[in-house]
């Protein structure tokens, strides 16, 4: 039986909801995993044959240690949870400066999760900065694959856990605008597996990919959705 290639590999956003479960599964395929995180001691004996680089993707300075020797980095941070006033002018710094290391540290690719939506929609700020995110990393000349990513769908995921959290709570809902948009989930299971598995296509990079899944829902009908499985009755009202 042929055995896979073991990658060297960086993981940022390890203590995210994404990012550990990232961990987890390049581990189980054989992988070496260094995790970059600014208090290293988040995640220090989580998993003991990782091995844990402090750093701060907003601190150039840091960086260059932590991309030392890695063949594929994995970019799963934005700067949202700092607050939305000039998240957009963190995210795209910190990726030129997360791209500039990895160029000189001879990473040979980056890949990165971003948001699904169309260059022709009216983007969110939010989409609209994961978009921009991907473009700088690309800026540098590491070869980048950028997955854009519908809402993914599993326990912890903050889309999940809000649509639990209406289902459960509320029988009689008024319902605001937004849950009447129009998204494509996709389950984490699934995201894992195109995360993993990338390594190991080398011509998945260089390119963006989009994964949202097969179904085109509302917010209103994952709530449906989850209330019919549970077994429960809810009236939405528009």
């Amino acid at each position: 039986m042929m055995s896979l290639p073991s990658f060297r590999t960086l993981v940022t956003g390890a203590t995210g909801y994404i990012g550990g479960r990232l961990v987890a599964q390049l581990l189980l395929r054989g992988h070496r995993v260094r995790c970059l995180a600014r208090d290293p001691g988040q995640i220090e004996g989580r998993w003991p044959e990782v091995e844990v680089a402090g750093g701060d993707v907003l601190r150039p300075e840091s960086l260059p240690s932590a991309l030392e020797g890695i063949d594929a980095a994995y970019y799963l941070i934005h700067s949202m949870a700092a607050g939305e006033h000039g998240f957009a002018e963190r995210d795209l710094q910190a990726a030129d400066n997360f791209a500039r290391a990895a160029r000189g540290a001879g990473v040979k690719r980056i890949i990165y999760l971003g948001g699904l939506g169309s260059a022709d929609d009216k983007l969110s700020p939010h989409l609209r900065s994961r978009q921009e995110t991907g473009r700088h990393l690309a800026a540098h000349g590491v070869p980048v694959t950028e997955f854009r990513a519908g809402v993914i769908v599993g326990s912890g995921s903050l889309s999940f856990e809000l649509i639990r959290y209406l289902a459960e709570r509320l029988p009689l809902m008024i319902c605001p605008r937004w849950i009447q948009t129009r998204i494509q989930p996709i389950g984490v299971l699934d995201v894992m597996r195109y995360l993993t598995d990338c390594l190991e296509v080398p011509e998945s990079a260089g390119r963006i990919l989009e994964i949202g899944g097969r179904d085109i829902l509302s917010y209103a009908d994952m709530v449906r959705v989850y209330a019919r499985v549970r077994g429960l009755r809810r009236r939405l009202v528009h």
